[in-house]
């Protein structure tokens, strides 16, 4: 494996399992930041789970975007020569 900067790795193919996880991360980050916003009062320990809620699902979509499917990316890297 190619040591690729961030950008790269990026922008590369990501294997199915990590856009699943992808995804869960970034449904985890809506719904804390919906009970972070609720214009309702909420207990102090329900907004603290969302803060880290809203983290874990930041930390799981970042890491899941930047995983990248080696076979894919060096295909894709053969046909643009």
């Amino acid at each position: 494996m190619k040591n690729n900067n961030v950008m790269d790795r990026a922008m590369a193919p990501t294997p199915k399992f990590f856009k699943t996880l992808r995804t869960v991360g970034l449904v985890l980050a809506a719904v804390a930041g919906t009970i972070l916003t609720a214009p309702i009062g909420l207990p102090v320990a329900v907004v603290n789970i969302a803060g880290y809620l809203a983290v874990a699902g930041g930390v799981l979509s970042a890491v899941s975007q930047i995983t990248v499917d080696d076979a894919k990316a060096a295909v894709k890297k053969e046909d643009n020569g």
